[in-house]
């Protein structure tokens, strides 16, 4: 069974209730549609539910009546979630009159309704920022305990099973930190190991350091970054499978992680890829997905206390629903962390 058919099926097993704030974006509406249809989340949608309602029968949406859709203008639980909101936000100087306006923001609204016990996980982007999708959900929903930093992960699927988990990789930070200190870099690391747990559904990360040196090859600070950081991250999970620094061929091929790092328990053999800023990050999978002619799923948000998930104003209906299975999935993982 290929990785999404078990990213699919897991969703479906354990339905998590997923809310879409921008409930009147096309491309939302009809992977909405096809999540019901499969059974992959009960889906929450944020809109006027006339237009909702008008869009879903002109594109003939036969689903869509299988929604909770929330009317920020008319919804009954406005006040309580303003109650909550102003409350989170006491300290920065915010009245209840400013959170009353607030939560009429389908953004703000889906993360009050994920802090408050209403919605499992939120998918947002298609319409608007990363900063817009973000801002709301470090407000209100914040960080997971121990966590400072958010970072974004991507879930490639690669046609060389010889690498990887058969050909599929987890690679961060590609989305969010640009230059990561020691301390982000190694939350960043813990973060795609759980992330590969959740998403990839890998029972084992092996999670690889990358630099352009191997083992001490090369001298420079930023080597020293990512060694210090490797030690770093074994100290917030003593349990994580992690080695570094490590050049990526020597992370990836048998051959060349026995020359390069012998002895290593993670050369040749990982499956977890971090890199050590953004910019690494952001070209590699660019790389790999155009040149290589992978998959890429993501970035998927990690480090949030409750799953968010920000889209690319580019995305197709399929990324939004492939995004929506993602997140159940983190849904699933955060709430089996808490038992």
């Amino acid at each position: 069974m290929d990785i999404i058919s078990q990213l699919l099926n897991r969703a479906r097993r354990s339905k998590q209730r997923i809310v879409l704030p921008e409930g009147t974006e096309g491309r939302t509406l009809r992977a909405a549609d096809r999540a019901i249809a499969e059974g992959i989340a009960d889906i929450i949608l944020i809109g006027n539910p006339s237009e909702i309602n008008a869009m879903a029968a002109d594109w003939n949406l036969m689903n869509i009546g299988g929604a909770t859709i929330i009317d920020p203008n008319d919804n009954p639980k406005a006040e309580e979630y303003a109650q909550l909101l102003a409350e989170l936000r006491k300290k920065k100087g915010m009245t209840i009159e400013e959170a009353r306006e607030l939560v009429k923001n389908p953004l703000y609204l889906g993360c009050l309704m994920i802090k408050n016990g209403d919605a499992d996980g939120q998918v947002a982007g298609a319409r608007n920022t990363t900063g817009n999708v973000l801002r709301p959900a470090l407000q209100i929903i914040k960080t997971s305990p121990g966590i400072t930093c958010v970072s974004g992960a991507m879930l490639l699927l690669t046609q060389t099973q010889e690498y990887g988990e058969d050909g599929v990789l987890v690679m961060g930070d590609v989305a969010v930190t640009p230059v990561p200190d020691i301390d982000q870099l190694a939350q960043i690391a813990v973060c795609t190991a759980r992330t590969a747990k959740a998403v990839a559904g890998f029972t084992d990360p092996r999670v690889a350091m990358l630099s352009f040196s191997t083992k001490g090859s090369a001298k420079h600070e930023v080597v020293d970054k990512v060694v210090a950081a490797v030690a770093r991250a074994k100290e917030m999970d003593p349990n994580l499978k992690i080695d570094g620094d490590l050049q990526a061929d020597a992370a990836l091929v048998p051959a060349v992680g026995a020359s390069k790092a012998p002895g290593s328990p993670i050369a040749g053999n990982a499956n977890v890829l971090v890199v050590p800023s953004l910019e690494v990050g952001n070209i590699s999978y660019k790389l790999v997905q155009r040149l290589g002619r992978a998959e890429a799923i993501g970035p998927i948000l990690q480090g949030i206390a409750r799953p968010v998930n920000d889209l690319s104003r580019g995305c197709s209906t399929d990324d939004v629903y492939k995004m929506i299975a993602v997140t159940a999935n983190q849904a699933i993982a955060a709430k089996a962390q808490e038992k």
